[in-house]
């Protein structure tokens, strides 16, 4: 069974940076898509980035130059360092997984497994 477990967010200031882990059990690394995704207050769910493998992680706009995608996979940890956050940047943020090497679906529908969430607030 996949289970994945986000920690690190927290209140930050704007221009701050956090680095969110999720630890990561039950999927073949290799085989499976995975990344994050958000949800700003009172908005939907949206991808910020997704990654195959070894394959580059494709980031969304909203992400990109501020946050970087990583992977420990001795550790099973996914990580997301975000940068220059921005009081926009306030929302909870999950780990996905999807036993799929398929990555090019953004609709948070298609992804099978979620973490529990980890909030992150910045303040301006």
């Amino acid at each position: 069974q996949v289970q994945l477990r986000e920690s690190g967010g927290g209140p930050v200031p704007a221009g701050g940076s956090l680095r969110l882990s999720c630890a990561a059990s039950g999927y073949t690394k290799r085989d499976s898509c995975v990344g994050w995704f958000r949800q700003p207050p009172g908005n939907g769910r949206e991808r910020l980035v997704l990654s195959v493998g070894v394959d580059v992680p494709a980031y969304a706009d909203s992400g990109m130059g501020r946050f970087t995608f990583s992977r420990d996979d001795a550790k099973n940890i996914l990580y997301l360092q975000m940068n220059t956050l921005k009081p926009e940047d306030t929302a909870m943020y999950y780990c996905v997984a999807r036993p799929d090497t398929y990555c090019g679906t953004w609709s948070p529908s298609d992804y099978n497994y979620w973490g529990q969430g980890t909030q992150v607030t910045v303040s301006s």
